[in-house]
């Protein structure tokens, strides 16, 4: 019973997990304004419909790519976090 309850409550997570990451990827697909030809729209929604089925491998890979971003350019970020802090300190 409880085995059946807990399988159940992981596979509603995994649906739910699913519909949140589609709904936000299509909300930044579709902003995409360089996006013209329906050969690339199919093709980045196609990717999209397989990321959103797979999405507990391409979040932490996601996140992993962030991350090397933010390493890379930390001293840039910083600049600008320092620059956007004494502008809202000065306000």
């Amino acid at each position: 019973m409880i085995l059946k309850l807990t399988s159940n409550l992981a596979i509603l997570g995994y649906l739910m997990m699913s519909y949140y990451f589609f709904n936000e990827w299509l909300e930044f697909f579709l902003q995409d304004e360089e996006m013209n030809s329906m050969n690339n729209r199919f093709f980045y929604g196609l990717i999209l419909v397989i990321a959103a089925i797979l999405w507990p491998i391409v979040v932490p890979l996601a996140y992993l790519e962030l991350l090397k971003f933010h390493k890379r350019h930390r001293k840039t970020l910083d600049l600008l976090r320092n620059l956007f802090n004494s502008r809202m300190s000065d306000d």
